[in-house]
C-alpha cells in the first residue's frame, strides 16, 4: 500500500512539473513570437509611410485628410488600405460616388505633442472635405494630463470645424484604463468647446471585449489586424457619412463664394435648404395626390387608369419609358 501511495505521489509531482514546464515553454514561445511580431512592425513602418506618401499625389474630387499615429498608418493590417483610414476612404468613395484623394499626415509613434509639431504645419496646406483625428494612445505610457490637454487643445483648434476626432481606444489593463478615462474626458470636453464631433472609439472597442480584441490584434498585441481595423472604422462611420452628405448638400445648394463666406455655418445652411427642398417636394406630391375617396370615384368613372394600366399623356414621346 505504501508503495502504491509513493508511486501515486511521484506521478502527481511529475505530472505537475510537466504542466509547469509546458506552460513555461509556451510562455517563452509566446514572448518570442510577440518580439518577432514587434520586429515585423518595425519593418512595416517605412513601407506604410511610403505607400501613403505616394497616394498623396493622386487626384480626387473629394479630399480626405487624416491626422494620427501608426493606427492611422494601418500598421498591423495585411496592407495599408485595410487600416481604418483606407476603409473610410473606400466608404467615402462609395457613398459620394466621387473619387477621393487621401492625404494621410499621420506618423507612426506620434504622440499628441508630435502631431502638434509635425502634422499641423502640413495640415495648413490643405482644405479637406473630410478630416479625421485619432491621436493620444502613445501618450498613455508617460501620461501627463496637463500636457495632454495643451496638445489636444492645439490640435483641435487647428483642424477644420467639421473634423471627426476619436476617443482613445479601450486598453483593458486597469492602470492604463484609468489614464485613458482621464484622457477621454479631456477629448470630449475640448471637442465640445470647438464644436467637433467625437467618434466613440473607446465605447466600441470596449464593447467588443478583451477576448475578441485579442483575436482582432496583430501579433505584437498592440496594433489591430484587419478585423480590428474594421472595428475602428465603425466608430467613425456615422460621423463620416453625415459629413459626406453635408459636402454633397453644400455643393448642390451653395455657390463657392457663398460657402466661403458662410464658413463653418455652410453645412448647416446647406442641410437646411436640402430639408426645405425635400419638405417642399413631399408637400407638392401630397397636394397632387387624390384622396382615397377621389381615387375610388375616379376608378368607378374611369377618369384615371388603374394601377396595372399604362398611363398615356398627350405630349408623351415614344410610348412607355
Amino acid at each position: 500500500m505504501k508503495t502504491r501511495t509513493l508511486i501515486a505521489l511521484l506521478t502527481s509531482v511529475l505530472g505537475g512539473a510537466g504542466v509547469l514546464g509546458a506552460a513555461a515553454v509556451g510562455a517563452r514561445a509566446g514572448v518570442k513570437g510577440q518580439r518577432a511580431a514587434a520586429q515585423r512592425v518595425v519593418d512595416m513602418l517605412p513601407i506604410h509611410a511610403d505607400w501613403w506618401h505616394e497616394r498623396q499625389q493622386h487626384e480626387g474630387q473629394l479630399l480626405y485628410v487624416a491626422i494620427g499615429d501608426s493606427a492611422a498608418q494601418g500598421v498591423g493590417a495585411t496592407v495599408p488600405s485595410r487600416g481604418y483610414v483606407g476603409l473610410l476612404a473606400r466608404r467615402i468613395r462609395h457613398r459620394s460616388h466621387e473619387s477621393v484623394r487621401v492625404v494621410n499626415l499621420s506618423v507612426s509613434g506620434s504622440t499628441t505633442w508630435g502631431a502638434k509639431r509635425d502634422q499641423l504645419p502640413k495640415l495648413r496646406q490643405y482644405t479637406p472635405d473630410i478630416c479625421t483625428v485619432s491621436i493620444g494612445a502613445n501618450d498613455i505610457a508617460d501620461f501627463d494630463p496637463d500636457k495632454f490637454e495643451r496638445n489636444i487643445r492645439a490640435i483641435y483648434g487647428a483642424v477644420p470645424s467639421h473634423a471627426v476626432v476619436a476617443e482613445l481606444p479601450c486598453m483593458f489593463v486597469p492602470d492604463r484604463e484609468r489614464k485613458v478615462a482621464v484622457a477621454n474626458e479631456i477629448v470630449h470636453r475640448v471637442a465640445a468647446e470647438f464644436g467637433l464631433t467625437v467618434a466613440p472609439l473607446h465605447t466600441i472597442t470596449k464593447r467588443v471585449g478583451v477576448r475578441r480584441t485579442f483575436f482582432n490584434s496583430y501579433g505584437d498585441l498592440f496594433h489591430p489586424n484587419d478585423r480590428g481595423y474594421e472595428v475602428w472604422a465603425s466608430a467613425f462611420e456615422p460621423a463620416v457619412d453625415a459629413r459626406v452628405d453635408t459636402v454633397a448638400a453644400i455643393r448642390h445648394y451653395l455657390s463657392a463664394r457663398e460657402a466661403e463666406n458662410l464658413g463653418r455655418e455652410a453645412g448647416a445652411v446647406a442641410n437646411a435648404r436640402a430639408e426645405q427642398d425635400t419638405d417642399g417636394a413631399e408637400a407638392l406630391d401630397h397636394a397632387n395626390r387624390p384622396s382615397p375617396v377621389e381615387r375610388i370615384r375616379n376608378r368607378m368613372t374611369g377618369s384615371i387608369a388603374l394601377p396595372d394600366e399604362p398611363v398615356h399623356r398627350s405630349g408623351d414621346v415614344g410610348g412607355t419609358a
